[in-house]
């Protein structure tokens, strides 16, 4: 073996890309092959579809687009020529008429190979098979005379199955001696444990060590977090890439007589409440920069939930880009007025109290001759929440401030938000926290901050905030909790319903309120309709609302929380069931 063998020097470039900036995303290529050259690497190693930015969803459809990609790849393979390392980078990938989830070696001023995603995942919030054709189980490829495999991102996610394609087998047996595996996965709670035994399954069968690159950024309602990973053979951690920031690595790998080894840095992982709010201020400060708004707005109303979106917002993109405005109403507490201005006093954000009692009764008086007659209800009652949104869409549109939006998932599942009110806007960065994490995350930010977090250090949402009884004025003076169970049961009765998807029974069962129940059911199935309508936000669970939960508005099933019949299998005949599985075959 030569010495130039004997080590191999890749660098991960853990990047940030945005979707459909083929041209900004391939200089950020550059930059880092420029990084990973002065490292003196052989090899830099970019994320799954990453001159595209992931996920594409149907722009990867347009032709143009497609040509742009390979436009692009083809300008930084003529790059490689000049001696320096080769690149695996991701792109969509156009051949014999198909399109393909690929990822090309450049390498001497040419494309040196390309490889297809063989397993496409069509579940949650992916929408791979109807995208992408599928590839083969291919070998590795080499590249300064070592044999890598690059299995993509699902490609090492499956486990054995009629429908999956085991890609590590088929490199582990054409003598692939070290695994890369380009990564668009997105965050959410406990992840990093769940990629970490996947990859130890995948290193346990097939004794290779194993590096697995992750994209970060956010991308409308999904924030891919980075901390990217390598593992020996031996599953003793090679190196761990920070959370939630861009990360440029060179990692050494030495030739033993066990293989390929190496020792680099280990970052602490962030998960848990610190992981979820990382990942709110990351998604808002993307979703910001990456639409080109200036800065944003907020209604600040002295509550936990607006409290707890202006520290994000300020973490998210500096106390200068952030104004919060007070819309108090009759209803409107002494205290919430107080301690609204504590807490734009402690974040430093442009604060402004404009009264809206003039425009709600302005709205009351114009309507007066239609409701006469008719009993006050809740129709006046959200006047007040209509009103707020008319006037800060006003702000944004004449300053160009995004407006966001502050509902909590556990009032935006039963409705307590109003449509054209308080659930709309351009962002909304806790729409996929309950409301007792609400709680916990404002807690949490008083004794601590994500790295790179722009706003104060300490407190910052003050304690009486955190500490006294929710207010809310959807039913002018009483609280959410006067009509709905404490949060506690109600978020317990939510992640039942709404993540595990349980029959109304089971949850009664494990010692819930048969009627708080199916109210709780009841709430959640007739509001769809606004969270179709509600602002888009961060995902930070398994099944949020939006690209992974699909339910219709139009619904006439209701679960009536008896037991599940059985089925009888005596019914079926064979010929049936042979049919159909031909069929599915």
């Amino acid at each position: 073996m030569t010495e130039r063998a004997a080590h191999f020097t890749i660098t991960l470039a853990q990047l940030n890309p945005t979707v459909g900036d083929v041209m900004g995303n391939a200089a950020k290529a550059r930059a880092a092959r420029a990084q990973a050259r002065a490292d003196g690497a052989d090899l830099v190693i970019l994320p799954e579809l990453y001159i595209a930015g992931y996920p594409p969803e149907d722009l990867v459809l347009k032709p143009a687009f497609q040509a742009a990609c390979r436009a692009a790849i083809e300008e930084l393979a003529r790059d490689t020529a000049d001696g320096g390392p080769a690149m695996l980078i991701g792109s969509p990938w156009v051949e014999d008429g198909k399109l393909y989830n690929a990822c090309a070696l450049l390498d001497e001023g040419r494309i040196a190979a390309i490889r297809f995603k063989a397993n496409l995942p069509n579940y949650g919030v992916f929408d791979e098979k109807r995208l992408f054709a599928r590839g083969p189980a291919a070998g590795p490829v080499t590249i300064r005379g070592i044999r890598v495999g690059v299995p993509i991102c699902e490609d090492i996610w499956l486990e054995e199955s009629e429908d999956y394609e085991n890609v590590v087998e088929c490199l582990a047996e054409t003598g692939a001696e070290i695994l890369v595996v380009p990564n668009g996965s997105p965050y959410a709670r406990d992840k990093n444990d769940l990629r970490l035994s996947i990859a130890v399954a995948r290193v346990t069968e097939s004794g290779l060590p194993l590096i697995y690159l992750n994209q970060i950024g956010g991308q409308d309602e999904l924030v891919f977090d980075g901390a990217s990973f390598a593992l020996n053979a031996d599953l003793s951690v090679a190196a761990q890439l920070p959370a939630f920031e861009e990360n440029i690595t060179t990692l050494r790998w030495i030739k033993t007589d066990t293989g390929w080894r190496c020792s680099g840095p280990v970052s602490p992982v962030v998960d848990g409440d610190r992981g979820d709010y990382a990942a709110c201020v990351l998604g808002l400060r993307d979703y910001v920069g990456k639409n080109g708004f200036p800065g944003v707005l907020l209604g600040i109303s002295g509550g936990i939930d607006s409290a707890l979106c202006a520290a994000i917002a300020v973490d998210a993109l500096g106390a200068e880009r952030v104004r919060g405005v007070m819309l108090p109403f009759r209803f409107t507490a002494q205290v919430s007025l107080d301690d609204a201005a504590k807490l734009a006093s402690k974040l430093g954000i442009r604060y402004e109290v404009l009264p809206i009692a003039q425009a709600v009764n302005g709205f009351e008086e114009i309507l007066s001759g239609i409701f006469a007659g008719l009993p006050r209800d809740i129709t006046e009652e959200n006047l007040q929440a209509r009103t707020r949104g008319t006037l800060l869409m006003a702000i944004s549109n004449k300053t160009g401030a995004m407006v966001v939006t502050t509902g909590n998932k556990s009032e935006m599942s039963v409705g307590y938000a109003t449509l054209y009110g308080d659930m709309n806007g351009g962002f909304n960065p806790i729409k996929d926290i309950y409301k007792t994490e609400v709680f916990r995350l404002s807690s949490l930010r008083n004794s601590w901050k994500p790295d790179g977090a722009l706003g104060p250090s300490g407190e910052v949402i003050p304690v009486n905030i955190i500490t006294r009884p929710p207010t809310a004025e959807l039913r002018e003076n009483q609280t959410d909790q006067d009509s709905l169970p404490p949060y506690g049961v109600l978020d317990a009765i939510l992640e039942r319903l709404v993540e595990r998807e349980e029959p109304l029974a089971s949850i009664v069962a494990a010692g819930f309120d048969r009627e708080v129940v199916a109210r709780i059911d009841r709430l959640l199935n007739v509001a769809e309709y606004k969270r179709r309508q509600a602002a888009p936000g961060v995902k930070v669970t398994q099944k949020n609302f939006g690209r992974d939960r699909r339910y219709p508005i139009t619904n006439r099933f209701r679960d009536m929380g008896e037991g599940l019949p059985k089925p009888d299998d005596k019914l079926v005949a064979r010929a049936s069931r042979g049919s159909a599985e031909a069929f599915d075959g």
